[in-house]
Formats: C-alpha cells, sequence, structure tokens
C-alpha cells in the first residue's frame, strides 16, 4: 500500500538548496574502511569523504573470524594467518588506488577474543595501519549513525545484526539516543543455538531480548541492517516483483515481515536454497538472521521495516564529516554529485530549480527535495540517442544507488525524468510504479518533467534565458511568460512542448505570452 511519497513521517525544518559550484569545485579525495567482522573481511573505498558517498571499490574476503577460536577462546595460528593475509591484500589495492586515508575497524570477534589484540599488532606491523577494536556500544553508535547518514531525518529504533552480535540503538534526526545495546544474537552464535532445535532457540533468543533490548518509544519503525536482515529483503523484492530491486530504502509491513521470517526461521538450508535471490554465501545462516528479526519485531511491535545498505563502515565515515557537511541533504548531495558534471551547463540546474520553485502550491519539505534532485538530474542523458534516452533514464533511476529516499520517492524521480525526455506515461510505467505512487503523485511527476522539458527547449540551457521566463498554469491554459521580448520563442519544438506540459496538467490552452516583470 502506498503511503505518500514522505512515508506519513514528519521532515525537518531545514532548508533544502543546491550549490553547484561547490560540488563542482570539490577536489574528490578517496577514502577507504577495512572493516574486520565476524564473518567477513571487507574493504570498501569511496569516492570521497562526503555526504553522499558512492563506493568505487568493495571486496570481502570469507575468513570466519567468529568460528576460528579454539576452546580457551583465542584465534588460532590460523585463523590470524587466514585474517592478515586478506588486511594485507586489501591494504596493498587501497594503497595501489591512490586511497589517501584508510580507517580499519575491528568488532564482536576480535573484542571478544583473548587474543584478538595479536591480530592488530600484527596489522600494524606489516601494513602500518592502526586498527580499532569498537566496543559493543560504539558498534551500535556507529550503526546507527550510518542509518543516520543513509535515510533523510530517520527516527525509530536501529538494529544491526552481524555475524557475531546484534547492535541496537534508537535514531532521532540528526542524532542517536542514549539508549543502545549489542547482544550476542549474531548469525553465527544463533546458528549454533539452533542445533538444540528451533524452540530451544527461540526461547533462547526471547531471553536475551527481554534482557537488553529497549522498547521502542519513537516513531513505530525499524530500520534493520546487516546482510543477513537484507537477504530477507531481497527475497521479499523477487517473491512480490517489486520493480526496483534495491535494498536501501526498502519498506515492508512489520506484521507481513515476520511471517516470512518465521517462516524462512524454520527451513532446512535445502529450502532456504529454493527461495528466489537468496545470496548463496547467506543460505546457511539465513534461518538464524530470520529468527532474530521475528523475535526482534514481537518485542518492539514496529508498524514497519526500512531496510538500510548503510550502517557500521557508512556511519563511522559519517562522523569523520564536519556538522555542516553532516546537516546537508543526501539525496540532494547524491543528484548533484551525479547529475552536474554529466550536465551541458551545470550550474542550470540551480536555475531550473528557481524556476520551478512557484510550480507546485503548498510545496512540502519532501517534495521539494525531490523536485530539486529531478533538477540536478536533469541533464545526466543528453548524449544518449534520443530514442532510448527517456526509457533507459527511467530504468537507470529506479535502480540508481541513491540514498536519503524512500521506493515511492524513488519512483517518483524516475517518472520525472523520463518525463523530462519527452517518455511517455504510457501502461509500462504505470505497471511499473502503480504500488508506489498515487495517480495525483504520478501526473505530478509528469508535470514536473515536463516543465524541465520545456525549460531546456526555449532556453538552451541558458540560465539567464530561463530566468526572463516564468511558467504560469491557470484555470484555463499554461502559459510560458517572457519577460524579455528578444527571448520570445517561436520554434515548433516550444510549442509543442508547451502542449506537452499543458496535456499532463489536463488543459487544453498552452500558449506563450509578453509580460512585463
Amino acid at each position: 500500500m502506498n503511503s505518500g511519497l514522505s512515508g506519513g513521517r514528519n521532515t525537518d525544518p531545514r532548508e533544502i538548496c543546491m550549490d553547484s559550484t561547490r560540488i563542482m569545485e570539490r577536489k574528490q579525495t578517496h577514502y577507504g574502511v577495512i572493516d574486520i567482522g565476524s564473518n567477513s573481511i571487507r574493504l570498501v573505498v569511496y569516492d570521497d569523504l562526503s555526504r553522499a558517498p558512492f563506493p568505487r571499490f568493495n571486496e570481502k574476503s570469507m575468513v570466519a573470524l567468529g568460528s576460528g577460536l579454539d576452546a580457551e577462546g583465542r584465534f588460532t595460528d590460523d585463523t590470524i594467518a587466514r585474517a592478515l593475509h586478506a588486511v594485507v591484500r586489501m591494504s596493498s589495492i587501497a594503497k595501489a588506488m591512490e586511497v589517501e586515508r584508510i580507517d580499519v575497524l575491528a568488532t564482536e570477534a576480535t573484542r571478544r577474543a583473548k587474543n584478538g589484540t595479536d591480530l592488530i599488532d600484527a596489522i600494524r606491523r606489516k601494513t602500518g595501519l592502526q586498527p580499532r577494536i569498537l566496543t559493543g556500544e560504539e558498534e551500535a553508535f556507529y550503526s546507527a549513525h550510518g542509518v543516520i547518514s543513509g535515510f533523510f531525518q530517520p527516527k525509530g529504533m536501529m538494529g544491526d545484526i552481524g555475524g557475531g552480535s546484534l547492535e541496537v540503538a534508537e535514531v532521532l534526526g540528526d542524532g542517536v539516543g542514549e539508549r543502545m545495546t549489542s547482544m550476542p544474537l549474531g548469525a553465527l552464535p544463533v546458528t549454533a543455538m539452533m542445533q538444540d532445535g528451533y524452540s530451544a532457540a527461540k526461547k533462547r533468543v526471547d531471553e536475551i531480548l527481554s534482557e537488553s533490548l529497549p522498547p521502542l518509544l519513537t516513531n513505530p519503525v525499524f530500520y534493520a541492517v546487516g546482510g543477513g536482515w537484507r537477504a530477507l529483503a531481497r527475497i521479499h523484492i523477487a517473491m512480490n516483483k517489486r520493480p526496483i530491486s534495491v535494498v536501501q530504502g526498502y519498506e515492508i509491513p512489520a506484521r507481513e515481515l515476520r511471517t516470512l521470517a518465521s517462516s524462512i526461521a524454520k527451513m532446512t538450508p535445502e529450502q532456504v536454497a529454493e527461495l528466489p535471490d537468496v545470496p548463496s554465501r547467506r543460505i546457511s545462516t539465513l534461518p538464524a538472521s530470520a529468527l532474530v528479526m521475528s523475535r526482534v519485531l514481537r518485542k518492539l511491535s514496529p508498524d514497519t521495516v526500512a531496510f538500510s545498505a548503510y550502517g557500521l563502515r557508512e556511519g563511522w565515515l559519517y562522523k569523520q564529516l564536519d556538522e555542516t557537511e553532516q546537516y546537508r541533504d543526501p539525496l540532494i548531495e547524491g543528484a548533484l554529485t551525479i547529475g552536474l558534471p554529466a550536465a551541458r551547463v551545470p550550474a542550470f540546474c540551480e536555475a531550473l530549480g528557481e524556476w520551478t520553485d512557484n510550480l507546485f502550491p503548498g510545496e512540502t519539505q519532501s517534495d521539494r527535495r525531490l523536485r530539486l534532485a529531478v533538477c540536478a538530474l536533469t541533464d545526466i542523458a543528453w548524449r544518449e540517442h534520443e530514442k532510448i534516452r527517456a526509457t533507459d533514464s527511467f530504468l537507470r533511476m529506479l535502480q540508481f544507488p541513491f540514498i536519503g529516499l524512500s521506493h515511492p520517492e524513488r519512483a517518483f524521480i524516475s517518472v520525472a525524468i523520463l518525463a523530462r525526455y519527452g517518455g511517455k506515461v504510457d501502461d509500462m510505467v504505470k505497471n511499473s510504479v502503480q504500488d508506489l505512487l498515487s495517480v495525483s503523485e504520478l501526473r505530478r511527476a509528469e508535470i514536473l518533467g515536463r516543465t524541465l522539458l520545456l525549460g531546456h527547449r526555449f532556453s538552451a540551457s541558458v540560465p539567464q534565458i530561463l530566468r526572463d521566463a516564468r511558467i504560469r498554469i491557470d484555470s484555463d491554459a499554461v502559459r510560458l511568460e517572457i519577460l524579455d521580448e528578444s527571448s520570445i520563442p517561436d520554434s515548433d519544438a516550444v510549442q509543442s512542448r508547451l502542449k506537452q506540459l499543458a496535456k499532463a496538467t489536463g488543459l487544453d490552452g498552452a500558449e506563450i505570452v509578453k509580460v512585463s516583470d
């Protein structure tokens, strides 16, 4: 069910704006994070240390530190050797990529191992890097900031399931609440619990949650982080044939997800392997992750579960930014970063933003940020053949890894870009977004796109020509009002674009008129 582009949630009163000069003049400096987890060790190299970082390189090694402990709780020599080999290789790759800064974070398995510092010391000697072992509370803190980084003003409870532990914390817009905890409910220990049977494992999970899980006292949204839980989202997307396969921002009614998770928790590995789009590496541990999800949802009773691809690494990155950068809108920053370098006239996006400021009376902040994001992306496909620009851009935007937006908002941007390139909002488009956008939201996206198409056409993407005109939608016609007589367009193409906009608004009239400022 579509709950609207803002999902019914309140948004922050901050001013949302674009700054093309800052984006174009920014010098990117590659930044890397090596995450030493209980199940895998992963290197992610980001294009920049910024509010909307895009991963340039992502590699992981399944070292399974959590399973590499001896009877005394120490890493075996072989475990340390395998982990060291993975980190040395990742460090070499990052340095070859000219990454200017590499941070190394170690989590539950390393802090639990009695000789975890031996691994840290070996990494220091071999690579010169300075790994940091995070406490359980720190892990929850940074994972929660990952959710803050990946969403726009999220409010609710965050849970991050890893190989060794489950971290939970409140997210409160720009900050993290005081209530946070780390529990031994990662995929590996819960899989071990399930060897004694499903009922025994469920009882033990419930006991740990009763002892440590804080209640959900903010918005009734649970933000799910971690590969095991993202696998549940992928399965749900595939089972329901959703048009958008991106996990980031995917929302499911909590009751529906709990039913799915409870079912998967009781499956054999062979049954799990038959599920659609299940990651092969998650088959053995997915029932454990599903069991924890079902019991957490039972305990917290949220209305909605929102999945986050951003977690510990992105939260750590976010906390390295200054307050000004943290405060920027992640969707606008990502759209500018992608859209401006591809544009013929980068500054034109700001002119379009100003030109469309009064297009929709009573525009909410959520709607404004979407409109500005579309303006930032409006010239991404000008080099492509005119016959494929619209459809290709629509499909690309549906799946593009933007952050700070929901799936309905992603659909809105996609339809608007399609309309900007003159594409038809036909049955293919309507069928793709029918569960995401209402009829009025679909119409609004088309109107925005047709307005941008008109703006590009009559101004030749020249900001000053655009500023010498304004669009006016009256009860009888759509009018392009020209303030400078020398700028009055008379081409058939402009007349055609104006008529397309009028049709999108449901009006028959379309006029170009000269007016006084």
